[in-house]
């Protein structure tokens, strides 16, 4: 099969590339997929450049987030599911076929069915965004009449967000950085947008009433803003790293009775991941999950698309693999 991948690491023009290796075989518990599409996420170019490095065993392929069609099954998995359409997360985690080629393994609680009328391309943007947004959301307890901000609304996971929170029957404010990013997180439901960088942000959020759970892109950034406008008792998920470490406010986070929690998705306990991909499709069975705008690549183009995604792409970038 043709797939793209690399065996050190470094940066995307000069450690990726596309050639052909053995088509991999399904072995218990797995199933084989033939992929359509593969989602890029900031997780891989931050692997592939080293930045969080994890051991390379002969070849990587990169991403996790896919969607195509299972074609083989392994030992003790059921074979009525060959020809199922499926989207995939995390396929790439400690496992080399991740789904940056025209086929990939996974365990098979990995391949998770699509249900009719979802496409492909919004399956393949699941995967990591969703899956993250899920846990912020919902690893202190459900959401249902609370009001949730979602910082960053217009990116994957905050997109996701929103979706997720509306569906869970919560009131949704989302902080963007200008119109068009308005108009995506709008789009996605949020019934507040504010512009973070207006002076009179906190107003403008707290007018809406105090938050309970805060969805955060930028700790650091953000925090004196999530801290002003959060219900006594309130928690601030956070769920990426900035470039510089942020300095906590101590005597501020102790007055505001905040639970800070942070969120990396490798270390989500198994029981976790597996409720996220239910209710996930839950959700999109109930047409409540939508895509955002799209940038679609080759295989032979994926440098640029990785390049695409660290440039911050607003949007998401898939790879087409049809």
């Amino acid at each position: 099969m043709r797939a793209a991948l690399y065996d050190r690491y470094g940066a995307s023009e000069e450690v990726l590339r596309v050639q052909d290796v053995a088509r991999p075989e399904p072995g218990p518990g797995e199933v084989r997929i033939k992929i359509e599409y593969s989602g890029v996420n900031p997780t891989d170019w931050k692997s592939r450049g080293g930045s969080t490095p994890r051991p390379i065993d002969g070849f990587q392929i990169p991403h996790h987030d896919g969607a195509g069609v299972i074609d083989a099954v392994g030992d003790g998995v059921d074979q009525a599911r060959v020809g199922q359409r499926v989207w995939t997360w995390l396929a790439a985690s400690g496992r080399p076929w991740g789904t940056a080629a025209e086929w990939s393994v996974v365990p098979q609680a990995q391949a998770v069915p699509l249900p009719d009328g979802i496409s492909a391309e919004l399956g393949a943007s699941l995967g990591v965004p969703a899956m993250t947004a899920h846990r912020c959301l919902f690893a202190d307890g459900p959401v249902e009449g609370k009001t949730v901000l979602v910082a960053g609304g217009a990116g994957a996971v905050g997109h996701y967000a929103i979706e997720l929170a509306k569906y869970a029957g919560a009131r949704v404010i989302s902080t963007v950085s200008g119109p068009e990013k308005a108009d995506l997180a709008a789009r996605a439901g949020a019934d507040l947008v504010v512009n973070y960088r207006e002076p009179s942000a906190s107003e403008q959020i707290s007018s809406f009433g105090p938050v309970d759970r805060v969805i955060e892109v930028a700790l650091g950034a953000n925090l004196a803003l999530d801290l002003a406008v959060l219900n006594p008792g309130g928690q601030v998920v956070t769920y990426a790293a900035e470039a510089a470490d942020p300095v906590l406010t101590v005597r501020a986070c102790m007055n505001a009775n905040v639970v800070l929690r942070f969120v990396l998705l490798y270390g989500v306990p198994a029981a976790a991941m597996n409720r996220a991909a239910s209710d996930i499709t839950a959700a999109l069975a109930s047409g409540s999950l939508s895509e955002l705008p799209v940038t679609r690549f080759g295989l032979d183009d994926i440098a640029r698309a990785h390049d695409a995604v660290e440039s911050g792409a607003v949007g998401k970038v898939l790879l087409s693999l049809g």
